[in-house]
């Protein structure tokens, strides 16, 4: 039966609920899961990797999120702000090193309103860059200013799907919200991304396998998919780790079910287990996002502790990623890397 539902949805990119959950809790499909996740991501994006140069311009936020690092209440963290000659000098760099695509992600900091954001994604675009932005929840008119100043792409993951989970875990925020967001996104014509945080306490088979079916159904273009790295600056921090193969399994079944979607190999399992971006990309991946972050700011982003790669300076974390990368057979791509959509 579990073959079968591989190779089912493989062919057809389709499986019911109670599928999803027996093949996301059986340790045993792994492999062969991760094997048929990687002939789709070949026959439908291809073997080029796209690589996302990481501008992380303020560790600021209103939110107040149980799992993470940059949660207002949490005092331990020293604050940061770039400036908009920072952030332009640091996308000056990341085309550079090579990358086409920039990712200007930040805590939910109000400072930066489309007045003083919307000169900055204009200069960006005049680069020959393409934008994508995860600043969080905004309203609908500040999304459309900065889709009209040059934005390309958003990314709003919505960690989970299981409203009671979400307002547990993000307390004063409202799932209903999110979802407006999303749709927002969506109706603005941005290439729209979103994404779980597997390992949440209270998390169960049945809510990770409804989050791979409201993807489908949106029609995501992104997934970002990490496991959850308690930090102990927060309320969670002596929570259980996220597993990092139902992760694995998670991402598999993503790329099984939504062909053409960009999903990264996020630092969250390199950060989890040495070379695990290879393992994710030889399990459906297709997307690294190096971070070009400079100096102590690079420190400062702390969503959680130990993160990979904090210490390398941006251009070896370029040249590291592109050898990485070829080891497995795969190279860098060359393109902006927008969602290819298959006629």
């Amino acid at each position: 039966m579990i073959q079968s539902w591989i190779e089912r949805v493989e062919r057809e990119h389709r499986l019911e609920r109670d599928a999803l959950m027996s093949l996301l809790g059986d340790p045993s499909c792994e492999e062969s899961l991760a094997s048929a996740a990687d002939r789709v991501r070949h026959a439908y994006v291809g073997d080029g990797v796209h690589l996302r140069g990481l501008i992380e311009f303020s560790n600021i936020c209103r939110q107040n999120c149980l799992y993470c690092g940059l949660r207002r209440e949490n005092t331990k963290l020293s604050r940061y702000r770039l400036s908009p000659q920072e952030i332009l000098t640091l996308a000056e760099k990341a085309r550079g090193y090579g990358y086409r695509t920039v990712v200007l992600q930040s805590g939910e900091d109000a400072h930066f309103t489309p007045e003083v954001l919307c000169p900055i994604l204009r200069a960006i675009h005049k680069m020959g860059l393409v934008i994508t932005l995860s600043l969080g929840e905004r309203p609908f008119e500040e999304y459309q200013a900065f889709r009209e100043a040059g934005a390309d792409r958003y990314l709003l993951r919505i960690e989970t799907t299981d409203a009671a989970l979400y307002h547990q875990m993000d307390p004063g925020m409202s799932h209903d919200n999110r979802l407006r967001c999303l749709r927002d996104l969506r109706s603005l014509g941005y290439e729209v991304g979103t994404g779980t945080l597997v390992g949440l306490p209270g998390q169960t088979l049945e809510s990770l396998a409804d989050d791979l079916l409201f993807y489908q159904k949106m029609d995501a273009d992104m997934l970002g998919i990490g496991p959850l790295i308690p930090n102990p600056d927060t309320p969670l921090g002596n929570a259980s780790p996220g597993d990092f193969h139902l992760t694995r399994r998670f991402v598999s079944m993503a790329r099984l079910l939504m062909p053409e979607a960009n999903i990264p190999a996020t630092t969250a399992v390199e950060t989890m287990v040495p070379g695990g971006r290879e393992i994710f990309l030889c399990s459906g991946a297709n997307v690294v996002m190096p971070n070009v972050t400079e100096g102590e700011f690079r420190q400062k982003y702390a969503l959680y502790p130990g993160k990979a790669c904090v210490a390398d300076t941006p251009a070896h974390c370029r040249g590291c990623m592109e050898a990485r990368i070829g080891r497995i057979g795969r190279f860098v791509a060359s393109d902006p890397g927008f969602r290819h959509h298959t006629p």
